[in-house]
């Protein structure tokens, strides 16, 4: 008798989140978004058009506020500075510019049919 085979699991598509409708996200205003489990994700649109999303709980305080950070750049990386310290994050990637040993989880965008949408898991 031999055991039967099977296939490995694949991993499993994120869960995504309806987050707002694509033209009330204005260009370098954040949005908190709500994902499973309480998790919270700041959600940006950047003035070409690009969408990002990372944590929205500030690392340094424990705040829930980088929705509503301040969106720039440094050197051509956007990112967005938390409004309690000013603590800057890469918008791509979720590293901390400051603390080399810090990052924020970075959560899939898309935007789809009029509406944006976050993962509901970090990448």
């Amino acid at each position: 008798m031999t055991a039967p085979t099977t296939a490995p699991a694949r991993p499993a598509a994120p869960a995504w989140v309806p987050a707002c409708a694509s033209h009330r996200l204005q260009p370098e205003r954040g949005v908190a978004v709500l994902l499973p489990g309480g998790a919270q994700a700041a959600l940006f649109r950047t003035h070409d058009g690009a969408l990002y999303a990372l944590d929205n709980t500030d690392p340094f305080t424990g705040a829930a506020v980088l929705s509503r950070g301040i969106v720039g750049d440094r050197a051509g990386e956007p990112t967005v500075a938390s409004p309690m310290l000013k603590h800057r994050f890469a918008l791509r990637t979720g590293a901390s510019l400051d603390d080399p040993a810090v990052r924020l989880a970075a959560y899939p965008v898309r935007e789809d049919g009029g509406r944006v949408y976050v993962g509901a898991r970090p990448l």
